[in-house]
């Protein structure tokens, strides 16, 4: 599919913006907090990030000039202010649908995102190449970053970071705090950030030295109060690193913001401005409740209430169940996660066992590295992980954990398509890059008690289940009640597939949860259809079976065709079966290329593995005779 394009070409906002006096931005501040809301209510999206940097965009687009200058936006999940601004006011209503805006930055949408992302800690890194690129072309053009306290404390971000003086950049960094990155930060350096932000004394001297200063000399005397800031609260961490540190400001207060920024803009050193924000500012239930809203599906605008379907759960919360449940009997279980306790379903976990959970923060790399230390001393770590964010860690999987064949449990959550969050969101890689790694189990459960059981019997027999063992579930729902699901754990075989529909001809063996979507088409047509609940290691022995009493056998799976479960089917065959059985093998899952944003159904549909394109494809071939 085409991506939407925008003409960079429209200034009209930034002009609007740059004539405006200050009653006029605080009320257009107020409009595009409303249209936020509005739209993420009935499309969904980040709300509580953007609400947040309303009035930090306004004055940043007054100064720095999004179209000469390089604004690089870290993670992307915050500028929906920024898209606003450049050309995009009235296509924002199409935000994350089908054919719609991104949510993210994205530089096939407008060559004003100048740097496409989804994932945090990119900016910094990103930053120092494009500034290198333009001495380079001999071209004059100011490079800023904005990041989140939280996104800082990624490895990417930190290393960059380290590398600025060394690179001599002259980059200007807007340091976003508020305290928070999906849930709350944890770790040394948001801490230290926390105390710069909550310091009574340090916040209290400082206003009365603000009030008592003149505005026009108040930036000039900024190094007093700076040493002041470090006798009070101890060495500046940016400071050590060879960066200029100023701040903190108000970040919605748009005219102090900009006086700021007017002083680094031309400021000879590399600089990081810190301003504090409120993240879901200026919407009640946002600011009551940011982790909440900080990723919204469709709700009621008025009275904040999600519109959730009745009696419904998700995968992520029969993971955090089950484990409730698993810990409760085995001490040696400790869940981790990296930043997102409440996405992976680990929040009352953390409540009912705060000494056996653990949140590292937004550190993929390092919460692989521990659970393979907890590993080593008998534990059995589980970590709870989007796919797409596993992609983050892949040397330590390899490095820390397979090699070594540690008893590593990755919970893999939104495996699959993830919807309108995008290409950066999708999980369907994950089946390619794990399945070539020596020693490590892929298991796909069938559904949500089977996902229960899967988990419960690894855990259970953990002796007889070694190594590393990925369980992979996608972004979806179930109905029923899910404290019933508990109430039916049972042990199972997790390598062993299983025989759904028994039919003739035609077999399907389609991996995970996905497979229960071809019931009905099995039916119907008397095919046979196989739930795949183990890709690695294969079930050879149904393998075999399946082989050599049907002509074809198509494999489906929500993951890349390329280095996927078809793939190893396909061989399989041809290495142990293709002399004994004449049997054709066609594999259909996710094409060679970057899939757009939609609902999950729509994009099922676009790469052909809804049950209706299925079958279709199916009757074609038995029409044709062929493997097409």
């Amino acid at each position: 599919m085409k991506e939407l394009h925008i003409d960079a070409k429209d200034r009209g906002h930034i002009e609007k913006i740059r004539s405006m006096n200050y009653d006029q931005l605080h009320e257009l501040a107020q409009e595009i907090r409303k249209y936020l809301i509005e739209v993420t209510s009935t499309n969904g999206g980040h709300l509580a990030s953007n609400l947040g940097t309303v009035e930090l965009t306004l004055a940043l687009y007054r100064i720095f000039d999004p179209y000469e200058d390089y604004i690089i936006w870290d993670t992307g999940h915050q500028t929906y202010t920024h898209k606003l601004l450049t050309g995009r006011w009235d296509a924002f209503k199409t935000l994350r649908t089908y054919g719609g805006i991104s949510g993210f930055t994205n530089i096939f949408e407008s060559e004003i995102d100048r740097f496409g992302a989804g994932h945090v800690g990119t900016s910094i890194a990103a930053a120092l190449g494009i500034e290198k690129a333009l001495r380079l072309q001999r071209k004059k053009a100011n490079v800023v970053v904005i990041i989140g306290d939280g996104a800082l404390t990624s490895g990417q971000a930190l290393e960059a970071l380290n590398q600025v003086k060394a690179q001599n950049s002259n980059i200007k960094i807007i340091l976003n705090s508020n305290g928070m990155s999906i849930s709350k930060n944890v770790g040394g350096l948001s801490q230290l950030l926390e105390t710069l932000r909550t310091s009574k004394i340090y916040v209290n001297i400082k206003e009365k030295v603000k009030k008592g200063l003149a505005e026009a000399v108040e930036f000039e005397l900024k190094k007093i109060k700076e040493a002041l800031k470090v006798a009070l609260i101890g060495e500046d961490f940016f400071e050590s690193l060879g960066l200029k540190h100023f701040g903190p400001i108000d970040g919605h207060d748009i005219r102090t913001v900009e006086e700021a920024l007017k002083q680094i803009k031309d400021y000879p050193y590399p600089t990081v401005l810190t301003v504090f924000t409120i993240k879901g500012k200026g919407y009640e239930h946002s600011e009551q409740n940011p982790t909440k809203y900080h990723g919204v599906e469709k709700f009621d605008p008025d009275s904040g209430i999600f519109d959730k379907p009745q009696n419904a759960y998700s995968y992520s919360e029969v993971i955090g169940t089950t484990l409730i449940k698993i810990a409760s009997e085995d001490e040696k279980v400790v869940a981790l996660t990296a930043a997102m306790p409440d996405g992976t379903g680990l929040s009352r976990f953390a409540k009912e066992f705060p000494e056996r959970f653990v949140d590292l923060g937004i550190t993929e790399q390092s919460v692989v590295t521990y659970a393979g230390g907890l590993a080593t001393l008998g534990h059995k770590p589980v970590v709870a992980i989007y796919s797409t964010f596993l992609q983050r860690a892949y040397d330590q999987i390899i490095h820390d954990v397979a090699i070594q064949n540690l008893d590593v449990l990755f919970a893999i959550d939104r495996a699959g398509f993830v919807g309108t969050d995008g290409p950066t969101h999708h999980g369907v890689f994950d089946i390619s890059y794990l399945r070539l790694i020596p020693n490590i189990k892929i298991i796909t459960p069938l559904d949500g008690q089977d996902l229960a059981n899967v988990m419960y019997t690894i855990l259970k027999q953990r002796d007889k289940y070694s190594g590393p063992i990925a369980i992979r579930y996608p972004r979806d729902i179930e109905f029923g009640k899910i404290d019933e699901i508990c109430g039916k754990i049972e042990l199972v075989d997790p390598l062993k597939w299983q025989f759904l529909i028994e039919g003739k001809e035609i077999a399907i063996l389609a991996v995970g949860m996905i497979a229960k979507k071809y019931i009905d088409i099995a039916k119907k047509n008397e095919w046979t259809l196989i739930g795949v609940r183990s890709v690695k290691p294969c079930d050879e022995s149904a393998l075999e079976n399946v082989i050599s009493k049907h002509k074809f056998v198509i494999t489906i799976e929500e993951n890349s065709t390329i280095g996927g479960f078809g793939e190893g089917v396909a061989r399989t065959y041809l290495e142990k079966y293709s002399e004994k059985f004449d049997c054709k093998i066609l594999n259909i899952g996710i094409p060679d290329e970057f899939i757009t944003h939609g609902t999950r159904e729509e994009l099922l549909k676009l790469v052909g593995i809804d049950s209706e394109s299925i079958e279709l494809k199916i009757k074609s071939i038995i029409t044709k005779g062929v493997v097409v």
